[in-house]
């Protein structure tokens, strides 16, 4: 048995510490989650849940007085310990789609205590399509649309869709590492979008993608029956070809494919408000009070994206908040 107190902490432990608090003291439930980032994500959800008789303390895990992050310190360090006032709150990565085909996706299915994004990564809800422009409006404080980011991660979805599917049944198999996810990084990198023109790049990717999937099924010729049944079942988990960016590696996403779209949206943005402020200046003085004010009221793209709540309108958000009102429920 372990010497440390802090090893051995486990529902139970925490059970026990809120029966030692007077009968009318609210529960006091643990949420383990794997970053810091994550903590704002799971406030915004279980503070819903908090009530007269209940709160939640949203927080990393520690062992041996080291912080560890990741899925491995949120699920395997504190697995065997999760219960009714301690839970693990973490990113589904494909554990989700692939639907028990390794250890880790199936303690993800099977274990109440432990809940999940449903889309990959909270980075890919914090990219939910529908909000981004609210989040460009935020950013530079103007709100002329000048991109339809609907209609371009729509299209985005559709065209690496099918390479997709290959990639989840790739994962459901016991051949995965041939086409890993770094490999599907690889192949729907955008590159440089034109803002203008952003069907130039969309093309680009649709012929890069159509030959891996050629490839793919040259390679195997007798996976059409598996393949459609990987796509039915992920069409039955919430996963088609217009919300697939929900579902691919998020920080890849995040980090290549709507930070640099939004940095070029909110540049331009920002150069129109301040052609704006010129024109309506009647001296320099006015123009350099105007335009200083506004550059400190102008936000960080990264910031306002990771603090993006547009989400909540997602049907993902509504899958883990109602995976949370059958655990209070069954309480």
């Amino acid at each position: 048995m372990s010497k440390r107190l802090n090893e051995n902490i486990t529902s139970r432990y925490f059970e026990a510490a809120n029966g030692l608090g007077s009968k009318k003291a609210r529960r006091k439930i643990i949420a383990y989650v794997e970053s810091y980032d994550d903590v704002f994500f799971w406030r915004t959800i279980l503070g819903n849940y908090e009530d007269d008789s209940r709160y939640f303390e949203v927080m990393l895990p520690t062992r041996m007085n080291r912080l560890e992050r990741g899925k491995k310190a949120a699920i395997a360090n504190i697995m065997d310990g999760v219960g009714h006032d301690m839970i693990a709150c973490v990113d589904a990565d494909y554990d989700y789609l692939i639907q028990g085909a390794s250890p880790a996706s199936r303690t993800l299915l099977t274990n109440r205590y432990i809940f999940h994004t449903y889309a990959y990564a909270i980075e890919n809800l914090q990219c939910y399509a529908p909000s981004l422009h609210n989040v460009a409006v935020a950013v530079v404080l103007n709100d002329h649309s000048i991109f339809d980011f609907n209609e371009f991660m729509t299209r985005y979805s559709e065209i690496i869709y099918p390479l997709f599917v290959w990639n989840i049944w790739y994962y459901r198999s016991d051949h995965y590492s041939e086409f890993t996810i770094t490999d599907f990084d690889n192949i729907i990198e955008l590159g440089d979008v034109r803002i203008d023109n952003p069907e130039y790049s969309l093309d680009k990717l649709h012929k890069k993608v159509s030959r891996a999937v050629d490839n793919f099924k040259k390679k195997n010729t007798n996976a059409r029956d598996s393949y459609l049944a990987v796509k039915d079942d992920l069409n039955r988990l919430g996963v088609d070809s217009s919300n697939t960016y929900l579902y691919i590696q998020g920080h890849h996403l995040f980090d290549h494919v709507v930070v640099p779209i939004m940095d070029k949206v909110c540049g331009r943005l920002y150069r129109e408000r301040e052609q704006e402020i010129g024109e309506q200046s009647v001296h320099n003085m006015q123009y350099q009070t105007e335009i200083s004010s506004y550059k400190n009221s102008v936000g960080d793209i990264t910031a306002m994206l990771k603090k993006n709540m547009g989400y909540a309108m997602s049907p993902q958000f509504k899958n883990i908040m109602n995976d949370v009102a059958e655990f209070l429920d069954a309480k």
